[in-house]
Formats: C-alpha cells, structure tokens, sequence
C-alpha cells in the first residue's frame, strides 16, 4: 500500500449543555430541558434547522482506523481514551496521535464538520496541537502540503473530494459504503446519539463511531484504486488485513461489521 500511515478517523457529539447554559441563560433547567431549549433557538435563528453551530457541538467520541508498519497487525481500530475521559482529553489524545506520526488523515465531511468542532473545541479545552497547526513556518515540508489547506493532501474529506468540492453533490457516508458492498450503518445512527448519551450509552455511542470509520476506510481503499494508488489485488490484501483485525479482536461490534460485510460480498 503506497500510504502506510494513515489515520481515518470520525467523531460524535452531543450538545454542549453547560455551554448552553451560559450563553443563554438557562440556568434551573434539566439537561433534557436545556438540550430542548438550545434547540429551539436554533429553529428561530436559522429559519428550521435545528443541527447546532459547530461551536456548540461537545465531542464524547473520536474513533480512528490507524494503518501504520509499527502496529503488530498493521491496522487497528479503537476509540480514543476511555468511556469517562473528558472531552479535552479525548481531543487532546488525537492531536498527540498527529504530533507524533503525522499521519495522513482520512474523512468523510472531516472538512465541514469534523475538524471545526475540534478547532472550536480544543481552544475551549486549552488542547495544544502545534504539528497539526503547522504551515510551514517550523517544518517547510508543511507549506505547501498542511492539514489546514483544503486542497491539500495531509488530510483528505472523501466526501469533498468525491463532490468535486461542490456543496450540492455531497453524498451520505451510508449510502455510498451500502453502494460499495460495505455494511453500511449499524447499531444506530446519529440521530440516536444524543439519546445514548443521556442514557448513558458511551460505550454504544463508541461501538458505532467505529462501525462509521471502518466504513469510511473501506471506501477510502476503492478511492486508491479509482485513483490509480492502489491496484485491486492490492485492496483486496488491505481488505484481508483488515478483516483478520476485526475477527480477532474479540469486540462483538466489529465481528458483526465482518459478518455483514463479508455476508454481502457471499450474496
């Protein structure tokens, strides 16, 4: 595989609750309450919509695919952190990842949603991340090829780059992984994130953060190919690899993820 350090990754959020509460003077209310209150002042404020400003979004997972030489099993999925970390713990663990591989890394809408949040977000929590800030002025490597540059190649959005970076072409992650012979959505999807999280479902809300990763990566993998980075037997030995991952790692979540996908390509 030309890219043996690669980082996909994808991230779930909640409303920031506490922030909420102090931007609009909600004090005395329940967390449900306070969730209901912001997102009625989003109604008004945008017309309908009720999806909150990136700002307001608290991150409560990052999950990652990480294909690398120095891992055993050259690729590995996980969540970042524990099922308690903080938030500023959680986003801190990723940018040490960057600060330390300077990996490649992969998403789908990481340009438009992703990557805002954790901007937003890392400032609030005091996150420090100079490698993945960098644009040349300590390293020229970075000046012409950063994290920060859209057009870029340290970090590619699969979503923006598919849509010929038009708005109007976007794509749904699911619909092109079902498209592709992948799962697809399993277990929940975000709509339900917020609930699990109320209920105290991290670890549900973690399990299917990394069913989306390994999606985005299996599209990722017939990118290479539609690209020209990668021949189809080369994939397909990608996809192998990954596969032994996921059967032996003993998580139920990513076994029924192989189930699925390999169910598919049996069909």
């Amino acid at each position: 595989m030309p890219r043996v350090n690669v980082l996909v990754f994808d991230i779930e959020t909640v409303p920031d609750i506490e922030g909420g509460r102090r931007l609009f003077g909600l004090d005395g209310l329940s967390d449900e309450d306070t969730v209901r209150a912001m997102l009625a002042l989003r109604r008004q404020e945008s017309g309908g919509r009720e999806f909150l400003r990136h700002h307001l979004h608290r991150v409560v997972a990052i999950s990652v695919i990480f294909r690398h030489p120095r891992l055993e099993e050259g690729v590995k999925v996980w969540s970042l952190g524990e099922a308690e970390s903080t938030e500023g713990e959680l986003i801190q663990h990723f940018f040490d990842g960057l600060e330390r591989y300077t990996p490649t890394l992969v998403s789908w809408n990481g340009s438009g949603f992703d990557l805002p949040v954790l901007h937003y977000r890392g400032l609030i929590n005091e996150v420090v991340a100079p490698r993945y800030w960098e644009e040349g002025d300590g390293d020229r490597e970075f000046r012409f090829n950063n994290y920060l540059n859209r057009f870029h190649k340290r970090h590619t959005d699969l979503m923006d780059v598919l849509a010929g970076y038009q708005g109007n072409a976007n794509a749904p992650l699911d619909q092109i992984a079902t498209l592709l012979g992948l799962p697809g959505k399993m277990g929940m999807d975000g709509s339900q994130v917020l609930d699990s999280w109320l209920e105290g479902d991290i670890a549900g809300i973690r399990q299917y953060c990394e069913t989306d990763v390994l999606n985005t990566y299996g599209v990722y993998l017939h990118w290479l190919v539609n690209t020209g980075q990668l021949a189809p037997g080369e994939r397909d030995e990608e996809f192998r690899l990954l596969a032994g991952h996921l059967t032996g790692s003993g998580e139920e979540h990513l076994q029924a993820f192989h189930d699925a996908w390999t169910g598919r390509h049996d069909g």
